[in-house]
């Protein structure tokens, strides 16, 4: 990370790279333009890919995975395998693990984010995804609870339409492919601004991510992300946070957080994860 910071400092707009991760708001197009995921088919070797579903956040991980087999066969890539994991103990299969060597990108289905992160968590197939994640060497993408574990921190769940407080949102840990980031998935539609400030409230470091449905945060190796699809991202900067009563206040009265930065993001824009910041086009 910190090579990466001195990278940026010197160049701050590098070229894009070939691999990428993918941060799904959940209901991407999978029917007409299919955008998002001719993306991530893309980025993973196009017509040489070879893509790892993974539908574990699922309650119905056979019938999801086919659908996005399906998506991808339609679009032409090489080999499609559909790890199929519903224990902990088939994080260690070494046919899974044997593919995930040879992979060139990696889907993370939604479903339940508590129910992937238990599954996942921890075991050699996840750790070896985030290693080749982290080299560069693999694809990755995640919707709706595949977006949500993406952090460090995870919201697990939680209320919407509330004024911010701390019992609106259920945290816990994620998966950690991109630790300073909280991500909220069908962000505005589902109305879940307040859940993700009472997340970033309790973790001012990080950097809160509100993903609308069929709309995608696009992280490049060299720290831009760029924005994808037909929604928004709303970036919550609590870098600046001059004061909070988070830490006194009871669980359900509201919160206070004073010179918060609110970037909201749509197709085309990008911003600077490391810096901090969004970018013009001419920058």
């Amino acid at each position: 990370m910190l090579q990466l910071e001195s990278q940026l400092t010197q160049n701050p707009m590098p070229q894009s790279t070939k691999h990428a991760i993918l941060v799904i708001g959940g209901a991407e197009d999978k029917v007409h333009g299919r955008e998002i995921l001719h993306t991530f088919f893309s980025r993973s070797g196009g017509t040489d890919a070879t893509i790892g579903i993974i539908p574990s956040a699922s309650r119905e991980p056979s019938l999801v995975g086919d659908r996005y087999r399906r998506i991808f066969e339609d679009m032409g890539a090489k080999q499609i395998e559909v790890l199929d994991i519903r224990d902990r103990a088939q994080g260690s299969d070494s046919s899974y693990l044997n593919f995930v060597e040879t992979c060139t990108g990696v889907f993370l289905t939604g479903g339940d984010q508590l129910r992937l992160c238990g599954l996942l968590a921890e075991t050699p197939i996840m750790e070896r995804i985030r290693a080749r994640v982290t080299q560069n060497e693999i694809s990755l993408a995640g919707t709706s609870a595949g977006a949500a574990v993406m952090g460090h921190h995870m919201i697990g769940g939680g209320g919407s339409g509330e004024s911010p407080n701390r019992s609106l949102v259920d945290m816990t840990m994620g998966l950690g492919i991109i630790p300073s980031v909280i991500v909220d998935q069908h962000f505005h539609n589902r109305n879940r601004m307040a859940r993700l400030l009472s997340a970033v409230a309790m973790h001012p470091d990080r950097l809160g991510l509100g993903i609308d449905e069929d709309t995608c945060a696009l992280f490049e190796q060299d720290g831009i992300i760029q924005i994808l699809g037909r929604g928004t991202v709303t970036v919550v900067d609590a870098k600046q946070l001059s004061h909070t009563n988070q830490p006194q206040v009871g669980a359900s009265d509201p919160l206070s957080l004073h010179n918060l930065q609110v970037n909201v993001l749509c197709y085309g824009d990008r911003y600077h994860l490391y810096e901090r910041h969004p970018l013009t086009q001419n920058t």
